[in-house]
């Protein structure tokens, strides 16, 4: 069965890198290291921390120790900013069925608009600090 939310490919592979990293900040992670716990290619993956590169979230070094580091503190990156580096500002009105603007009230009414919004409120207030401790927690257990 499929989600109700859909999150792109790109974004998934954004969000689970970024939790990667968040998982050891304290080494950077290396694109081929990402990609032996990550289905997908090595280009696809560098094409994805490029963009979010550009967006503030990642630095690139270099070298035979380098690789993407997180460009600030865990708590100090949401998963919105994650999100929203690969596909823009999530839009909080759209219609299931495609059109721009339902002709009249929404049969749904506001279903739809109100759970987008939730979402994106819980992605804005959930930091790759929360995800990361969760992640070590249940590592350990």
């Amino acid at each position: 069965m499929a989600g109700v939310i859909h999150i792109s490919e790109a974004a998934n592979l954004a969000l689970h890198t970024m939790i990667l990293m968040a998982s050891a900040p304290e080494r950077p992670l290396r694109v081929n290291q990402a990609t032996e716990v990550l289905p997908v290619s090595e280009n696809h993956l560098a094409k994805v921390l490029q963009r979010l590169g550009r967006a503030g979230l990642v630095s690139s070094v270099r070298g035979p120790r380098g690789g993407f580091s997180l460009a600030r503190p865990l708590a100090k990156i949401t998963l919105l900013e994650v999100y929203e580096a690969i596909e823009g500002p999530l839009p909080t009105h759209y219609c299931l069925l495609g059109k721009p603007r339902c002709e009249g009230p929404c049969v749904l009414g506001g279903f739809v608009e109100k759970s987008t919004l939730e979402f994106k409120e819980l992605l804005e207030r959930t930091c790759l600090s929360d995800v990361a401790g969760a992640l070590v927690r249940s590592d350990a257990a």
